[in-house]
């Protein structure tokens, strides 16, 4: 109850002074992970709370299957086909080469680890963050090209990272003899066919259900929003019952729904700008208190230098070489290429890698994705808003209009919008 009391007066605290905290690139998942640090019996010892509370894990996981979801219906594949070359390349070049990468840096410097636990801490690293480099993809001085890039990269990159990372754990699973070849084929078949199957016929068939009701005009607007809420969970609880992957199946429900009722995609906005950010917050809240804190003093310099290329030069490159050819300024690519914020999905993903008895190596790689993590929310945090106007004064000041940043593209809504720009909606 402690715990609870001292997150919604946070959130009170928060929200009273939430534009100006923001206007000095203070955001609200720092403001967040620094008051769970604060609070956490590794420090003030305020509150109780340990990541092996069933509570935490229900929290995290419901969270992201819901932002798998929503994220996944708000984007408009008609408007991604009319502009497709930054996300696509980010999607299907930047992010196995981002993954690569990271195994090639973890299979040297993280020596404690096997090949494929290397792998696995590359894979939860691999997802984007939106609600951590919130200033970028909602200013409207970055232009609307590279704005739509990353927004559609953080929007579908967490959902195509999970198989990447299943396959991975039935690896290590192999070579920690946890389990026969036969027994971990079965696993991924299981975890990535059902899910897939139980996404699309939750998506497609509640979907439907809505559309139908929609042109009935039997459904309110407040429970059109939590109907595709339902839809997320019951995709997310369906699958797991079902012995497939919950996410896996959020994901695609996702996809599939937005694609087929439109006016679910606005409801999914709506609720993402408000009661997910609450669940957003809460999860770094809960992050920073029982995640990070008891972490801190195991950091290593292989660790901390783990994190520090995983933001950097991890991610960078492959952003660089997927750009290759099409005409971007490099000052485009290493913005691009910063801003690959690690946050939500990571920090869930590496919950279920902790759970996961066939991973030896399972508490460095927690330890490593955590303070990976931290280390993200307060560097690309503190960065997004002024990197995001130095970005957009340089293209004015380029005078660039036939410029490939420069092209129009068909809006997409971002999981967050400028309050002001909220306001006009």
């Amino acid at each position: 109850m402690t715990t609870l009391l001292v997150f919604v007066a946070l959130v009170l605290a928060y929200g009273l002074v939430s534009r100006l905290l923001g206007r000095h690139a203070i955001t609200g998942p720092i403001v967040f992970v620094a008051a769970g640090l604060l609070v956490s019996p590794d420090a003030l010892d305020i509150i109780s709370v340990s990541v092996e509370e069933e509570a935490v894990r229900l929290l995290a996981e419901l969270t992201l299957a819901i932002v798998l979801f929503t994220d996944a219906g708000r984007i408009d594949f008609i408007a991604v086909r009319h502009s497709p070359q930054i996300p696509v390349r980010l999607l299907a070049i930047a992010m196995p080469l981002t993954i690569g990468a990271g195994i090639a840096v973890g299979a040297v410097l993280l020596a404690d680890l096997e090949f494929w636990e290397a792998a696995i801490v590359a894979a939860v690293l691999a997802p984007t963050d939106a609600a951590l480099g919130q200033a970028v993809v909602s200013n409207m001085a970055v232009p609307a090209r590279v704005r739509q890039g990353l927004n559609v990269e953080s929007g579908l990159n967490d959902g195509l990272s999970v198989p990447f990372l299943f396959i991975f754990i039935a690896f290590a699973g192999i070579e920690g003899n946890s389990g026969s070849t036969a027994f971990w084929v079965q696993f991924i078949v299981e975890q990535i066919g059902l899910g897939v199957l139980v996404g699309l016929a939750v998506g497609l068939g509640g979907a439907w259900l809505l559309k139908q009701a929609l042109r009935n005009d039997s459904v309110g607007p407040t429970f059109q929003q939590l109907t595709a809420i339902a839809l997320a969970l019951i995709a997310l609880l369906g699958a797991e019952e079902l012995g497939g992957n919950g996410f896996i199946a959020a994901f695609v429900a996702g996809l599939a729904a937005g694609q087929i009722c439109e006016p679910l995609s606005a409801r999914l906005l709506e609720f993402s700008e408000e009661e997910g950010q609450l669940l957003t917050l809460g999860t770094f809240f809960i992050f920073g208190a029982a995640f990070a804190a008891p972490r801190i003093d195991e950091i290593t310099w292989e660790i901390a230098l783990y994190a520090v290329l995983s933001l950097t030069l991890i991610r960078m490159v492959p952003v660089a070489l997927s750009m290759l050819g099409l005409g971007l300024t490099h000052a485009t690519k290493l913005f691009v290429g910063w801003f690959g914020p690690r946050g939500l999905a990571s920090i869930v993903l590496a919950l279920i890698v902790l759970e996961e008895e066939g991973v030896v190596g399972r508490e460095e790689v927690f330890t490593v994705v955590v303070i990976t993590v931290l280390f993200s929310v307060f560097a690309h945090g503190l960065t997004a808003r002024p990197l995001a106007m130095a970005f957009g004064r340089h293209c004015e000041r380029a005078d660039m209009p036939d410029a490939p940043e420069m092209q129009e593209v068909m809006p997409i809504p971002t999981r967050f919008r400028d309050e002001d720009e909220r306001m006009m909606a």
